[in-house]
């Protein structure tokens, strides 16, 4: 109050006011051109506070402050600064500016039954003298406490006396560094001679603290201003009478002429004082660095430094320097110990952790609550509960507890409260924790803390078996899904016709009408489907590939159907109802979950109707709507999380599976508040228990041993199906091949080799019951045809001379010789006969004839001449 009032005069009058003790944040060197800060606010300690916080990963801090504006000024920027440290204030504690000590005892009695042990303390340096000798009569100077002062207490801890100082034993505090040089090494010298000499005979005063040297560097500034503007001439200048009635009014006092120029003049000052550099940025002296000390013994030793541009530091530094000099030196705490305090206890005067566990309507092996008749006490039993008791007992403090139920009112209709409005009561402190089946959720983090989980996370849905179609007429088509088969069949037909395109011209086996083509290709095609066809034989090399092309498809195919076909034959005759979720929504199907939990918030999400999901309450309620089915008042499906699921199916395995694909979730965790210093002790509680022996102790007790039906095993997932995703590629890598073989042939057939004139064909053609067999020669115009034939044929006739070597047929078993079978051939150019002779019976000698003057006319088998007329 005093100081705002000095700095309203000064603004008033233009004379210049300089502080060099007002270090209230509420004083503002901005509020007025004339009022200069030469010490530091106390605003600027607090980031070497936050970082203490953060160093020593505390998470929970008690701010003791005196009841003015000098303690109060420093609060907001505590609070801060402490939440970008993520540390938390759950209590302020408040004393009053002129205190008694019941009252100092009160307030340390109440946080002496805290949890929290990390206590920042920023008051005048009298009050905080009587504070800690009455902590320390109270025992809250000892193990596990951290106490934490600002520079209020640290820059007066030269007048401490010694009971004082034997009190804050392992206190770390917070002051400006002072750099040592020799005129600060000098300086007491000659404040103690001087104090002599102004003050004979009085005591010698205790050593200079910063306050004396932010003094000697005020006045040394106001020196240094006068010494730049020159003597002051102008003086005061009174204002006009009229202005005012009153002659004691403020506004009758003197205004200074030369007021603007020094005032410019000091705050333009620059200087090397005896505590530090003097700098001031709009009147307000800057920070270099801070000291961080540790009480010890009778007085107190240093343990570091923060330095704005690098934070803590082990030394003082300039530039970043090796990673050995980051952080504090070795601090001894209170009780002796040089183990950094965990920041929180339970405390021995505490109450109980109210423990919330959710009420079900049914037996439940993971939570179940029954009340004692006898007692009238819940008796708590279960999966979570064995799991959690196990947790607290590898703590490494005890940590008393108790559970409360949580009922629902309308637990009467079968409806459970949701987890989640529970977890909104556990934030709201309600409760301490929350211990159940309850998953971590991302919306749920968002007002609670999780601990690690200590379940495998999930979700799933289980449906009914039914009857598999290997039992079907049709089971025959399942191997091979409808789009694959239209896709072969569309390959079978194409390469038939390219086939015939390129042979038909060349072969009479591909020739006559269009049925009989037909047929004969779709006959010779059919053949690749068990056997690569021999006959008739491809004259053509591109039908020659397109036929391999289907050969190796079908050798493919063939090994996969053969594979599916056998392991739907040989599964057990049931399967799944339904496959997954979008089935279930496309079908309109009814969708079942557990009342209270997150799922039904889950199937919404995924686009399920409300009115399509109902909720049940245990295992024997899932298996009975799962029989009814979706129209008939039950279910299709029951999504539920894993470990539920398990539970299930340990009863009901027979004819569900556990299908679908997993969603991921954060499994079961135990719940606690906001900032709870808990959650990490008991998650590494958590840890312990489930890498050891404890966790399968407790599985096979509320679940035994197999906990799990492989009903997957017995069920026929559709990857036995083979689909045309899976081979799409053979088939691209089939008309692939098929366009580069079509581009070839292509160019040969716009430019075809020039090839010799034709002058006949000669056509041999040998009928054997229903087979027969065909030999083209073509006849060019130079070449000569020279036919051997191979048997023995009958004596000559009587009038045919010894050198006659061609052979005659014989007659036929009547004894008349057959006339040969002459039949006119229509051509463009030209006429040729077709001579049928009969088969010449063979004997055992090897004679030959040979006629090379003309085509011979018998062979050992019937035979077709084809010549010119």
């Amino acid at each position: 109050m005093q100081a705002r009032f000095i700095i309203g005069i000064g603004n008033k009058t233009n004379v210049p006011i300089l502080s060099y003790t007002a270090t209230s944040p509420y004083l503002s060197a901005n509020q007025s051109k004339y009022f200069v800060r030469t010490a530091l606010d106390d605003a600027s300690q607090v980031p070497p506070i936050a970082s203490l916080i953060q160093y020593f990963n505390w998470r929970q801090v008690v701010l003791i402050y005196e009841d003015s504006d000098f303690g109060r000024g420093i609060i907001p920027y505590l609070v801060d600064a402490l939440q970008d440290a993520d540390a938390h204030i759950p209590y302020r504690s408040i004393i009053s500016s002129v205190p008694t000590d019941d009252q100092i005892k009160v307030e340390l009695n109440k946080l002496k039954t805290m949890q929290t042990r990390v206590f920042v303390v920023h008051m005048s340096s009298d009050i905080a003298a009587r504070l800690f000798v009455l902590a320390h009569d109270a025992e809250m100077i000892a193990d596990g406490y951290a106490w934490i002062v600002t520079d209020s207490v640290g820059n007066m801890f030269s007048t401490f006396d010694q009971n004082t100082v034997n009190s804050m034993q392992g206190v770390l505090g917070v002051r400006p560094y002072v750099p040592q040089s020799d005129k600060l090494l000098n300086f007491p010298v000659r404040f103690l001679s001087r104090y002599r000499q102004q003050n004979p005979g009085a005591p010698d005063p205790a050593n200079p603290n910063v306050f004396h040297l932010w003094a000697y560097d005020t006045a040394w500034a106001v020196a240094t201003g006068l010494r730049k503007v020159g003597p002051l001439t102008q003086g005061f200048k009174l204002p006009s009478s009229q202005n005012s009635n009153n002659s004691n009014d403020l506004s009758m006092l003197a205004v200074s002429q030369d007021g603007p120029g020094l005032i410019d003049a000091i705050r333009a000052t620059r200087f090397q004082g005896i505590s530090g550099e003097f700098v001031l940025v709009h009147g307000q002296r800057q920070a270099s660095a801070f000291e961080i000390f540790n009480v010890i013994g009778n007085s107190y030793q240093g343990a570091g430094f923060w330095i704005p541009k690098f934070g803590l530091s082990k030394k003082f530094i300039t530039s970043f320097g090796p990673s050995d000099t980051v952080g504090l030196n070795t601090v001894i705490w209170p009780g002796g110990s040089a183990q950094p305090p965990r920041g929180w206890e339970w405390p021995v005067a505490g109450k109980k952790l109210k423990i919330a566990v959710p009420v079900k309507p049914a037996p439940n092996p993971f939570v179940d609550v029954k009340k004692n008749l006898v007692t009238g006490k819940f008796d708590v039993t279960g999966y979570c509960i064995d799991i959690f008791e196990a947790v607290m007992q590898e703590m490494p403090y005890a940590a008393p507890y108790e559970y409360v139920p949580v009922v629902d009112p309308n637990i009467v209709t079968n409806l459970t409260i949701s987890y989640s409005e529970i977890c909104y009561q556990v934030s709201l402190k309600k409760y301490d924790a929350m211990v159940g089946d309850t998953t971590i959720l991302i919306n749920r983090s968002s007002y609670v803390d999780f601990t690690l989980p200590y379940t495998e996370s999930g979700v799933q849905m289980v449906v009914p078996m039914k009857k598999n179609w290997s039992s079907s007429l049709w089971v025959f088509l399942k191997p091979i899904e409808p789009i694959l088969w239209a896709a072969f069949l569309a390959v079978f037909v194409f390469t038939g016709f390219i086939i015939w395109l390129v042979e038909h011209k060349e072969s009479r086996d591909f020739g006559g009408g269009v049925g009989k083509q037909f047929v004969n290709i779709a006959y010779f095609c059919f053949q690749a489907l068990l056997a690569v066809p021999k006959d008739p034989k491809l004259k053509k090399w591109l039908s020659k590939f397109a036929l391999i092309n289907l050969v190796l498809l079908v050798w493919l195919l063939e090994k996969l159907y053969s594979a599916s076909l056998t392991s739907m034959m040989t599964a057990h005759q049931l399967q799944p109802t339904v496959f997954d979720l979008n089935q279930l929504i496309s079908n309109g199907d009814y969708i079942g979950y557990q009342g209270g939990s997150f799922v039904k918030d889950f199937l919404k999400s995924h686009k399920v109707e409300e009115h399509k999901i109902r909720n049940y309450s245990s295992p024997d309620q899932y298996a009975e709507a799962l029989m009814k089915g979706s129209w008939n008042g039950g279910v299709a499906a029951v999504f539920d999380e894993i470990p539920y699921l398990k539970l299930f199916m340990s009863k009901h395995c027979r004819n569900h599976s556990i299908v679908g694909r997993v969603y991921k979730t954060g499994g079961f965790g135990f719940v606690f508040p906001k900032g709870s210093p808990l959650v990490a002790d008991v998650s590494r509680a958590i840890l312990t228990v489930t890498e050891g022996d404890k966790i399968t102790d407790i599985e096979q007790k509320w679940f035994g041993r197999d906990v799990v039906c492989n009903s997957k095993a017995d069920a026929i997932e559709p990857a036995s199906v083979v689909t045309w995703s899976s081979l799409r590629g053979v088939f691209f890598i089939t008309i692939g091949l098929w366009a580069v073989a079509g581009i070839i042939y292509a160019l040969l057939w716009f430019f075809p080799r020039q090839e010799e004139e034709r002058v006949a064909e000669l056509a041999i053609e040998h009928v054997h019951g229903n087979r027969d067999e065909s030999i083209i020669w073509r006849i060019d115009r130079d070449s000569h045809l020279v036919i051997r034939l191979r048997g023995n044929p009958p004596p000559p006739a009587d009038d045919a001379g010894p050198q006659c070597a061609v052979a005659r047929p014989e007659s036929g078993h009547d004894g008349v010789e057959p006339t040969p079978d002459v039949r006119n051939v229509e051509a463009p150019e030209e006429q040729v006969q077709t001579v049928e002779l009969p088969l010449l019976p063979a004997s055992s000698g090897n004679n030959e004839a040979v006629n090379e003057a003309e085509a011979a006319e018998n062979s050992q088998n019937t035979g077709r001449l084809l010549r010119r007329k």
